[in-house]
């Protein structure tokens, strides 16, 4: 039975205490990563459709203090930051053209988000170029990547 091809879109959202982590992690600001199927020396094909140019906490910082968003009546451990991750099976992308492909279906996935969530809470987009699928790769005899893309915004307005 062959494999149906989705796009999966999983949306998650955080406190502004956790948000610092998967920043480090969607930036590549870490030296090291659990994951051992990330390759550094890759990063630099990683795309930006929309690049943070602070911290996600500072960037939020600076909608409260400007009026965009309001922290007003939210508990201390209210989730304020939400991430979507747009994710299609690695094959997909192997069997349509590899990066140059990806790298035009997540643009057109950032453009959906930004008319779903509003441009102006999108904080962060970036498609991962840099992590290896192992299982592909073993069976193809070839290195395969899995491109994917994080949407880190605001969910309070």
């Amino acid at each position: 039975m062959s494999k149906t091809d989705r796009t999966v879109v999983r949306n998650q959202s955080y406190q502004k205490c956790g948000i610092g982590i998967r920043e480090r992690h969607n930036e590549r600001k870490n030296e090291s990563y659990s994951n051992p199927d990330i390759e550094l020396s890759r990063s630099h094909m990683n795309v930006h459709f929309r690049r943070c140019e602070s911290t996600y906490t500072q960037a939020l910082d600076r909608m409260i203090a400007g009026g965009t968003v309001s922290t007003r009546g939210l508990k201390a451990d209210a989730k304020v930051f939400g991430e979507l991750v747009f994710d299609v099976n690695t094959a997909y992308f192997d069997n349509h053209g590899g990066y140059e492909y990806a790298k035009q279906f997540f643009e057109e996935a950032f453009r959906f988000a930004e008319k779903q969530v509003s441009s102006k809470y999108i904080l962060s987009a970036v498609m991962h170029a840099d992590e290896r699928n192992k299982a592909l790769s073993e069976q193809f005899g070839r290195d395969v990547y899995h491109f994917h893309l994080h949407v880190y915004c605001q969910v309070i307005f």
